[in-house]
């Protein structure tokens, strides 16, 4: 069996396994974490070309607010050893493996589907139902995961999101089948510049000075990463951008939503959100499939039958896609924000410049240099308020 094979198949076990409440007491996550234990059948990414990078070199639910700081829920939550969270170890390990994997394997099935001109949206559309599936199989298996109870009205509420969701996730998968993964993923770190511009100007909450000073370090990094940018694409560039303006759209439309009474009660946990998210934005994303590319369909079907490396690629791609989001959001849940935000940083180059080597993706001074930029301005975003308040 193939490591990413394996490692796929823990990552969906802790997805299972530590399904995280919105409200629970500490001893019912001890008990959760003792108890779920639903494993996912198998799934293998059987592609040539992957083995190949592999053996030579060696992918929306919205964001919930950390309940707690990382030492206060060390000192309060079962599953330590010798003063370490091992369940919140798991977390980021998996996280971090997942979003690798994914990026990879995505654009692998991209590459076979065509690229750009191919089934970009089929694809993102698929991604999403596969996970969706999944989703629905933890809460029919036994002891898995505790279905939602949410209302008629929960969910027609819940639309704005996944509809963000569904654009950011599509528009994303486009701009990385359109040019580099590395140069998608360092336009997508610029996601605060637009979080900064809707929130002031969208949604009336103010972004501080020391905010705003720190976007043209961000845009600048962007800007240097792009100079030398072999893969330079504008479709790819646009896409990306298009893909932050969903997730930033995305960020604001879901805290609006969990401010909705009785909601997170009716939900159960961060999984079941992210699950009924992933189901209405495959339902959404229809209708685009039809119009970008349903003339086409028939031919996608054939490919997919005749091709393994879209076939097995586009199927492990969807299962690391929703392993590794649940899993981010159930490790920023139990973390605080400067933990969330070098995190975020962290896993951001090791993404970069791991998924780079493997693809064999340009990596020259340029754009190491914006790329690291970037993602310090984007670092410095994050803890800028907390840097000000303690002067």
């Amino acid at each position: 069996m193939k490591i990413s094979s394996i490692l796929l198949v823990a990552s969906l076990g802790a997805v299972s396994a530590f399904g995280l409440p919105f409200t629970a007491s500490n001893n019912n996550a001890v008990k959760s974490f003792r108890g779920q234990n639903a494993m996912p059948a198998k799934a293998a990414v059987m592609r040539d070309g992957l083995a190949l990078n592999a053996e030579s070199a060696a992918v929306a639910g919205g964001a919930v607010a950390p309940s707690s700081s990382t030492s206060k829920a060390l000192s309060s939550r079962g599953g330590g050893m010798g003063g370490i969270d091992i369940p919140l170890m798991l977390y980021f390990l998996f996280w971090y493996v997942g979003n690798y994997y994914y990026n990879i394997t995505n654009k692998l099935a991209l590459k076979a589907a065509g690229g750009s001109a191919g089934f970009p949206m089929t694809i993102s559309a698929l991604q999403l139902a596969v996970g969706a599936v999944y989703g629905i199989f933890l809460w029919l298996a036994p002891d898995a995961r505790a279905k939602p109870t949410v209302t008629f009205d929960d969910i027609i509420k819940m639309l704005p999101v996944a509809f963000c969701f569904m654009g950011a996730h599509s528009a994303s998968v486009f701009a990385l089948s359109a040019g580099a993964v590395s140069f998608g993923q360092i336009v997508k770190a610029a996601e605060p510049a637009f979080a900064a511009v809707l929130s002031q100007f969208v949604y009336n909450k103010p972004v501080s000075k020391a905010k705003w000073l720190c976007l043209p370090i961000v845009i600048g990094g962007v800007i240097l990463a792009s100079v030398n940018e072999l893969d330079f694409a504008w479709s790819a560039l646009l896409s990306a951008c298009l893909a932050n303006v969903f997730a930033a759209v995305r960020g604001n439309e879901n805290k609006k939503l969990m401010e909705t009474e009785g909601l997170k009660d009716r939900l159960g946990s961060v999984g079941n959100q992210f699950c009924i998210t992933s189901i209405l934005g495959f339902l959404l994303s229809i209708p685009f499939v039809l119009w970008k590319e349903g003339g086409k369909l028939g031919q996608f079907v054939e490919s997919f039958k005749t091709i393994p490396a879209l076939r097995n690629n586009m199927i492990a791609s969807a299962l690391w896609f929703y392993g590794y989001n649940e899993l981010s959001t159930m490790t920023l849940k139990k973390t605080n924000a400067v933990t969330q935000s070098v995190a975020n940083t962290a896993k951001r180059v090791i993404v970069i410049v791991g998924v780079a080597l493997v693809l064999g993706e340009s990596l020259d001074f340029m754009k190491l240099l914006g790329c690291g930029i970037g993602i310090g301005g984007v670092f410095l975003y994050s803890i800028i308020d907390n840097l000000v308040k303690k002067d």
